[in-house]
């Protein structure tokens, strides 16, 4: 069952679990109906790839998709997880904030 995500694509985050636990990355695309997002250099799989017109054939490394728990977004202010909430500004815009610093995330 899909629900809210608190990331979303271009935010950076950290893995928490897993083999890649501790590494950080760019949010590359949120697969809500999954609860699933690509991180950029977590969870990389090498697969067989065909050639094709535009691409040459090979094993190719490429990064599978990580669920959306095992990631926490970083604090702008000092660059360690935090947990996402959400304020209103005085102009009545919605916007994401870090819980352990306060700092706006999307500006």
């Amino acid at each position: 069952m899909a629900v809210k995500l608190k990331i979303k694509k271009g935010d950076r985050v950290v893995v928490l679990t897993g083999k890649d636990k501790g590494k950080t990355g760019d949010v590359l695309a949120v697969i809500p109906k999954d609860n699933r997002a690509l991180v950029s250099g977590v969870n990389v799989a090498r697969r067989h790839q065909k050639q094709t017109a535009g691409q040459e054939g090979g094993i190719v490394s490429k990064e599978m998709s990580i669920h959306v728990s095992n990631l926490a977004h970083i604090d702008p202010k000092d660059g360690k997880a935090t947990r996402v909430g959400y304020k209103k500004l005085d102009d009545g815009k919605k916007v994401r904030v870090a819980r352990r610093s306060g700092e706006v995330i999307d500006g």
